[in-house]
């Protein structure tokens, strides 16, 4: 089980890599190496702006296999048909703050400008997107 409270602490800066300053990718990388799952390239630069993310996140995908969302999945969340966000999917046992008990539901974990990092059920984190995959 992570600790959620870490995540907590993050402050979002773009290009962030580097604990406790995370950009959506940064939280992706520091999430999956906390639950134990293979590392994924640090992508040292890549950032939002322009196409890069999106043709990084592309050259990627051969890498990786699309499923349904699970513990550990990445979510590429696209945006005007090009992929703008990424985030992580969790399970979360216990109690998060004045939410009550969410034994064994899925939420996803991102990091943004406007909040830092947010943990949001899954389907309302999918609204946010035109369209959202799963990788892992």
């Amino acid at each position: 089980m992570i600790n959620i409270d870490k995540y907590l602490t993050v402050r979002w800066q773009m290009g962030g890599r580097t604990f406790p300053v995370l950009d959506c990718y940064g939280i992706v990388h520091e999430v999956r190496r906390d639950l134990g799952l293979p590392e994924w390239p640090a992508f040292e630069g890549v950032i939002k702006d322009g196409d890069e993310m999106h043709i990084a996140c592309n050259n990627f995908r051969q890498n990786v296999v699309r499923c349904e969302p699970c513990p550990g999945a990445v979510a590429a969340c696209y945006m005007g048909g090009v992929i703008g966000h990424l985030g992580i999917v969790v399970e979360l046992s216990g109690h998060l703050g004045v939410v009550v008990e969410m034994e064994g539901a899925l939420y996803v974990i991102e990091c943004n400008p406007r909040r830092n990092v947010t943990i949001l059920p899954l389907a309302r984190f999918e609204r946010q997107f035109l369209k959202v995959e799963y990788y892992q």
